[in-house]
């Protein structure tokens, strides 16, 4: 075989080899975006309308998003622990009947106060709390934001009386979705309790249901009805 058709051989190999990489690069492009659009949902929608419809400044963020938040492991709740969050957050959910306010405002502290007891970032640092908190609960974390808003918003700001506990009350139902999620256990973490790898003994019997756990949206504006 002479020098010339090695040569010849030598290029074609190579502009193959570029070719395919070009292709698995395009290929991989609208499948990162995809996996992002996948675990982010109404996050990446979020990430997209602020970056004014540039998706991929988008996907950077959220790429950079799950590199720096990723992977978090998260700190199982103390059974003690969890019920003192679930207390606190049934009487936010009553309080809200006459201080509709100043139950937004306690269930604000209280879901920073969870995320940071699960591992989370301190709540003291609420925007680096809330980009940890959207990487692994992000069909949630809206939630979390409203009642921060609103917590923050002031009271002579709100345009009318009626609309603005309304927002209230739609922030409070929606923040509740993330309190669920951050106050259950994980699965991992209900593995472990079931096997008794966790303190070495068999698990307690679940406790009897009781009243503040079984409040629900409808506790937020109207009186929890009479028992007959």
């Amino acid at each position: 075989m002479s020098t010339g058709v090695i040569i010849a051989l030598i290029v074609i190999v190579a502009v193959v080899l570029v070719v395919a990489a070009v292709l698995a690069l395009r290929a991989r492009g609208p499948q990162h975006g995809g996996s992002l659009k996948r675990r982010f949902g109404p996050e990446y929608d979020l990430a997209v309308a602020r970056h004014d419809g540039d998706t991929k400044a988008a996907e950077r963020e959220l790429a950079e998003r799950v590199q720096r938040h990723g992977s978090l492991h998260t700190r199982p709740l103390e059974p003690a622990e969890r019920e003192r969050f679930e207390a606190r957050w049934a009487a936010a959910q009553e309080r809200f009947v006459d201080s509709p306010r100043e139950a937004v405002g306690e269930a604000d502290r209280l879901l920073a106060e969870l995320a940071g007891a699960r591992g989370f970032p301190d709540g003291g640092q609420y925007e680096e709390q809330l980009t940890a908190l959207s990487v692994h609960h992000a069909h949630h974390v809206e939630g979390y934001r409203r009642v921060h808003r609103v917590t923050h918003t002031r009271a002579d700001d709100a345009q009318g009386g009626g609309a603005g506990t309304e927002e209230m009350r739609a922030a409070m139902v929606e923040a509740r979705a993330l309190f669920e999620a951050l106050v259950r256990p994980d699965r991992h973490d209900a593995g472990r309790r079931r096997t008794g790898t966790e303190t070495g003994e068999p698990l307690p019997a679940a406790p009897a249901a009781h009243g503040p756990r079984t409040t629900h949206a409808w506790s937020l504006g109207k009186r929890r009805p009479k028992e007959s």
